[in-house]
């Protein structure tokens, strides 16, 4: 499983959570304390807002501990909300493209977890899609067809509901293809102004999640960074999050039911 980190808040240095601080999501990458695997290796990525609507990106396939431009970067970079990734895969292959943060205009997304039996479902799933989101896919990996099928089901007005008939849509592509449901699913994502997040497994289980007030803003983790100089609240599974400048609000998250176009392009 991934390890991963969001911020929103004041402006602060990328480097205050993805490489200074003693349990860094860098140094997450190699020594994870709450995954399965303690090495996330096969890639990393940032996404972060500035004064335009559409993140920046960067990311690249190397070890995260083993790219001083990650480092020199993260040095220079202020933002006031970022996403940052470390990648363990869990399918598809070690590329630029399956790299987390995904991108598409003003959203950015990042997941950790995996949907059991994807390459027996990818199909179905994938003819969900319309054409301009479909065009929009560059890699081959589970977590970005739920970021675009998450927009195609409206995103933009209601990210929660949206997440939720996106998960419908999993587990009934799996049920279909009689396959076990088997979704895991600890994912952030933002539009430029919200944090959001969400803990949810379908057999009860989930990756982990945190959150805390820290560095003049709020986090979300799936570890904590520093268990010293902040009070870290777990983010029981289930659950879903949504950061303000002003504020968290964490609400109960399940699958909606999928509609009928699921089963036109079945």
């Amino acid at each position: 499983m991934c390890r991963w980190a969001a911020y929103l808040g004041d402006e602060v240095f990328l480097e205050d959570i993805v490489t200074a601080p003693c349990h860094s999501l860098i140094a997450q990458s190699h020594h994870a304390l709450e995954a399965k695997m303690p090495t996330n290796g096969d890639g990393f990525g940032i996404a972060w807002y500035g004064t335009r609507p559409e993140p920046g990106l960067y990311r690249d396939i190397l070890p995260a501990w083993s790219d001083p431009n990650l480092k020199s970067l993260c040095r220079q970079i202020r933002s006031g909300l970022f996403l940052a990734h470390v990648r363990a895969s869990t399918g598809g292959a070690t590329s630029r493209t399956n790299c987390h943060p995904f991108v598409a205009g003003r959203w950015s997304f990042m997941h950790n977890g995996q949907i059991g039996g994807f390459e027996k479902i990818r199909r179905s799933l994938e003819n969900l899609l319309d054409d301009t989101l479909y065009d929009h896919m560059e890699g081959t990996t589970d977590s970005e067809l739920l970021f675009l099928l998450m927009l195609q089901e409206g995103a933009d007005g209601d990210p929660q509901g949206a997440l939720s008939r996106t998960a419908g849509h999993v587990i009934e592509a799996s049920r279909r293809a009689g396959v076990e449901p088997a979704l895991k699913l600890t994912a952030a994502f933002s539009d430029g102004e919200r944090l959001h997040a969400v803990r949810y497994g379908s057999d009860g289980s989930a990756p982990t999640l945190y959150a805390a007030a820290t560095l003049g803003g709020r986090c979300l983790v799936s570890e904590p960074f520093d268990r010293e100089g902040a009070e870290w609240r777990a983010v029981p599974p289930g659950s879903f999050v949504t950061m303000t400048r002003n504020g968290i609000a964490i609400r109960p998250f399940a699958p909606q039911p999928a509609d009928r176009r699921l089963a036109l392009a079945g």
